[in-house]
């Protein structure tokens, strides 16, 4: 089971909220290429509100994907796209249900 996540949540600036959902939506690639994500979602909360979860299954493979490609690129468009910093907390997982 993977130990490891991270919860990113994104507040969309006014007018931006399409651009901030297909960048989300363009990262996939970048996730599913990056061999320690073991798991990895973007979600839309509400309007303005989105958000990243995903899993590994060490501190490492974390680290490694907010040093990673998506990240990067988040930050990059952040002020261009966000109303705020992202906020980016490491969570440990107590427990999860997957298909086998």
């Amino acid at each position: 089971m993977s130990r490891c996540a991270l919860l990113a949540r994104l507040e969309a600036k006014p007018g931006k909220e399409e651009e901030v959902e297909r960048f989300l939506r363009g990262a996939l690639p970048l996730a599913e290429a990056e061999p320690g994500t073991r798991t990895w979602f973007a979600l839309r909360f509400g309007p303005t509100s989105f958000g990243i979860y995903d899993t590994f299954d060490t501190e490492a493979a974390r680290q490694a994907h907010l040093d990673g490609p998506i990240a990067a690129a988040l930050m990059e468009r952040a002020g261009e796209l966000l109303a705020s910093p992202p906020q980016i907390d490491r969570v440990d997982l107590l427990a999860s249900k997957l298909p086998h």
